[in-house]
C-alpha cells in the first residue's frame, strides 16, 4: 500500500525534514508541497482530493488556522498535526486528528505516526473484502446494498450516488471514502467520478468501460491499475 502524502507548513525548513522522512520511508510518497493554507483547502476540497491519504499540518500559519481547516473539511482525511506547540493538542484530537507531533520531529517519531494510519487503511480495506454488502444512509434511511448489486457509483459535488438496476441512492460522502470502503476485488475506479463494479463489465473498447447501455472514460492514471484486475488472454 504506497500513500500520498500533502505537506502543509510555511516554515521551509520544517516541510525540508517531514519531506525528508518522506522520501526515506518506502510506503509513502509526496504528492503536495504546500506553504499556503488556502491552496490546501483548495486541493482537499477539490478534485485533486483523491491524491491525498495522509496530511502532515502544522497549526499556525497565516489566513487560517490548521484547526479551520480541519473543521472545513468535508471528509475525514488522516491528518497528523506537525506543531511547535502543544497547546493544541486536545483540540486537534478532538477533530479526529490521526497523531500530533511535536516539532523538532525525529523519524522515529514520524514512523509510529504513519504506520498507525497505514494500519488503520489496511483494516478498513480488510473490512471491505470481509462483507458482502454495504450500508448506505440516503434520504433519511440506512439502505443495505448487496455488492452484486451495484452497478456503479458516481461523484456530484459533496455527494456520490449509488447505482443499482432498480434504484439510486444519493449520499452525503467523497469519491475516497467510498473507495475505501469498497472491496478491491470487485470494484476499481475507472475516473475521478466513477468507480465501476467489475462483474458488471461486458465490453471494454477504445479506452472505455461499458456496463449496460453506460459507458465510461478510463481515466488515464486508473488505467493500469484496472487491466492489472483483468484475467487477460
Amino acid at each position: 500500500m504506497i500513500l500520498n502524502c500533502m505537506v502543509v507548513d510555511d516554515d521551509e525548513m520544517s516541510r525540508l525534514v517531514i519531506k525528508q522522512f518522506i522520501e526515506k520511508t518506502d510506503f509513502l510518497t509526496l504528492a503536495h508541497d504546500i506553504d499556503s493554507m488556502k491552496e490546501a483547502s483548495d486541493i482537499l476540497l477539490g478534485e485533486s482530493a483523491n491524491e491525498v491519504d495522509i496530511v502532515f499540518l502544522d497549526i499556525e500559519m497565516p489566513e487560517m488556522s490548521g484547526i479551520d481547516l480541519i473543521k472545513s473539511l468535508n471528509y475525514a482525511y488522516n491528518v497528523v498535526v506537525v506543531s511547535a506547540k502543544k497547546d493544541y493538542a486536545i483540540e486537534a484530537f478532538e477533530g479526529a486528528v490521526a497523531d500530533y507531533l511535536v516539532k523538532p520531529v525525529e523519524y522515529d517519531r514520524f514512523i509510529k505516526a504513519v504506520n498507525k494510519v497505514k494500519e488503520s487503511l489496511e483494516k478498513e480495506k480488510l473490512l471491505a473484502e470481509s462483507e458482502d454488502h454495504i450500508y448506505v444512509k440516503s434520504d433519511g434511511r440506512l439502505f443495505r446494498l448487496g455488492y452484486e448489486n451495484i452497478l456503479f457509483v458516481e461523484a456530484l459535488a459533496d455527494y456520490v450516488i449509488f447505482n443499482t438496476p432498480n434504484s439510486k441512492h444519493i449520499v452525503h460522502h467523497t469519491m475516497k471514502g467510498i473507495e475505501k470502503r469498497l472491496p478491491e476485488s470487485i470494484f476499481s475506479r475507472v475516473h475521478r467520478s466513477y468507480i465501476i463494479n467489475r462483474n458488471k463489465i461486458h465490453k471494454i473498447e477504445d479506452l472505455q468501460v461499458h456496463i449496460g447501455e453506460k459507458t465510461f472514460a478510463i481515466g488515464a492514471s486508473y488505467r493500469d491499475s484496472l487491466m492489472e484486475k483483468f484475467n487477460l488472454l
